[in-house]
């Protein structure tokens, strides 16, 4: 089964710890990456079982599912490594917690916009080179004459 980062935590089977393998395929990481997650205490301690293996809890699991959004979103190692902090400190730390999410989801609400508009241009120009191909035009608007260029003209990689 190929679990995704995307996908509630609820619909990976929980029933026994997961293996580095199990853990990197559920999320998309790889086993580098949960290593030095681990080493730079970005989650915590991961037991080992008796084979000296690590056995990632439903806890551990789910901050590795939040540190990969908040990276996937553009959030900086030293940000996550603050807000896991604070959660260190419990309840009285919400407000704060609240505040940074608040203002990377404001930087993430500022780059979806930029995406979108970057989307509308990429669409113009598909647009513009359909009207091209469908008006046998070159790009300065001329009439293609050549019958292989026009013929080529529709032709996509």
């Amino acid at each position: 089964m190929r679990w995704s980062a995307l996908q509630p935590l609820a619909s990976v089977p929980m029933t026994t710890a997961l293996g580095i393998a199990q853990v990197s395929e559920a999320t998309g990481l790889t086993h580098d990456t949960l290593r030095w997650y681990e080493r730079e205490g970005l989650i915590p301690r991961v037991d080992r079982g008796s084979d000296g293996r690590r056995r990632y809890d439903d806890a551990s699991l789910r901050i590795i599912q939040l540190i990969v959004r908040l990276r996937r979103t553009g959030m900086p190692v030293a940000d996550i490594r603050w807000f896991l902090a604070l959660t260190e400190e419990g309840a009285a730390s919400h407000g704060r917690r609240m505040a940074l999410l608040r203002g990377h989801r404001e930087r993430v609400l500022a780059q979806l916009d930029q995406l979108n508009q970057d989307l509308g241009a990429i669409d113009d120009k598909i647009e513009h080179y359909r009207g091209l191909i469908d008006l046998g035009l070159d790009c300065d608007n001329s009439p293609i004459v050549d019958r292989t260029t026009l013929e080529r003209q529709g032709d996509s990689a």
